[in-house]
């Protein structure tokens, strides 16, 4: 299975026909998503000026997209790392009991569904990176009231997502999950206080979901 580089490669590549370079570019997205799949194709076709169904669209179209998936990579890999060895001297001295920050980190890493958008339209209008980099100072100065993104407090609980998280705060404002670590509990619980449950899908209870979670193996910190 090609990585995520040699796959820029091949969008780039001036030899290959158009579809298969845009097809190049949507498998990027099977590496690094951080609204997920649809909504993060959907949030680089609207900036780039892609119409969402055009399969040849034009070459530079295509490579201002990927730009910005690779600007915004190549920003949370570096946190990624960043983050990885502090835990690695954490554990060093002694401190191994894992924070809700790095349970989160275990599910989202390498960067896809760091901020997963329920609806593919509904998503940040900013670059990726931006919006990373919002989250990655959430992340570092500690829990608040608001989206980390938007900065806006319309949070509503939302379960039976599909997948991590299986619940959690969504952003009324700027459409994303909004994840727990980043937010005070009196928000949480405010967030939960407006709950809007989704009906799960067919032969799937919220008790299966959530047993299908915790059956869920943990992954390992990747060394960046």
């Amino acid at each position: 299975m090609a990585g995520f580089r040699a796959l820029a490669r091949d969008v780039r590549n001036p030899r290959r026909h158009i579809t298969a370079r845009r097809t190049s570019l949507r498998k990027c997205l099977e590496r690094f998503a951080p609204y997920g799949h649809r909504a993060t194709w959907h949030h680089l076709c609207s900036r780039a000026g892609i119409a969402l169904e055009d399969r040849h669209p034009e070459p530079a179209l295509l490579i201002t997209a990927l730009e910005e998936l690779e600007e915004a990579r190549a920003l949370w890999l570096a946190y990624e790392s960043d983050f990885a060895a502090r835990r690695r001297q954490e554990k060093h001295h002694g401190i191994r009991q894992p924070s809700p920050v790095d349970d989160w980190h275990l599910h989202t890493w390498g960067g896809n569904h760091i901020m997963p958008c329920e609806s593919p339209s509904a998503h940040p209008d900013d670059r990726l990176a931006e919006v990373l980099r919002r989250l990655i100072l959430a992340m570092e100065s500690g829990p608040a009231s608001t989206c980390p993104v938007c900065t806006q407090d319309r949070l509503t609980w939302h379960d039976n997502l599909g997948r991590y998280p299986w619940e959690g705060p969504m952003c009324g404002t700027c459409g994303i999950v909004v994840p727990a670590p980043v937010l005070t509990p009196e928000a949480l619980a405010a967030a939960r206080h407006t709950r809007s449950g989704r009906a799960p899908k067919s032969g799937h209870s919220a008790a299966s979901t959530s047993a299908t979670a915790s059956a869920r193996p943990h992954r390992r910190y990747a060394t960046v």
